[in-house]
């Protein structure tokens, strides 16, 4: 079993943080780390927990793209919200049927007191499969 680790230049270098963006794992399993609204420097760029959301499945898409995969090749997805409540469930639903409409990868969603950096409110990994 052979793993590759890479890190899109389009995203923010994140060894700094101790992780990289993406591992494959002998060439058909791709695990893509937590994503959420980072510019390239790494920065949450809005406050606003929608935004993020958007920013975070948009980085997602980033980090596929780099390993030759799109969203319809993810199988599972992790989110992670702070201060979870039925509001912030409906605005990741919008955001899940947006990009896979009824047929949705599996999903566990775990309610957080915080994240990773300050004014992060959102994250999202994924396991994807080649092929």
């Amino acid at each position: 079993m052979t793993i590759e680790i890479s890190n899109p230049a389009e995203l923010h270098d994140p060894t700094g943080f101790g992780y990289s963006h993406v591992a494959r794992v002998s060439g058909e399993l791709v695990l893509i780390a937590g994503q959420y609204d980072s510019d390239v420097e790494g920065h949450t760029t809005t406050e606003d927990f929608a935004g993020q959301v958007d920013r975070a499945f948009a980085n997602l898409g980033i980090a596929l793209r780099s390993a030759g995969l799109g969203y319809p090749d993810v199988a599972q997805l992790r989110t992670f919200i702070v201060d979870h409540d039925l509001d912030k469930l409906t605005v990741l639903g919008k955001k899940i049927a947006e990009i896979w409409g009824e047929r949705p990868p599996t999903q566990t969603l775990l309610g957080v007191a915080a994240l990773a950096l300050p004014g992060m409110l959102f994250e999202v990994d994924a396991l994807a499969v080649r092929g």
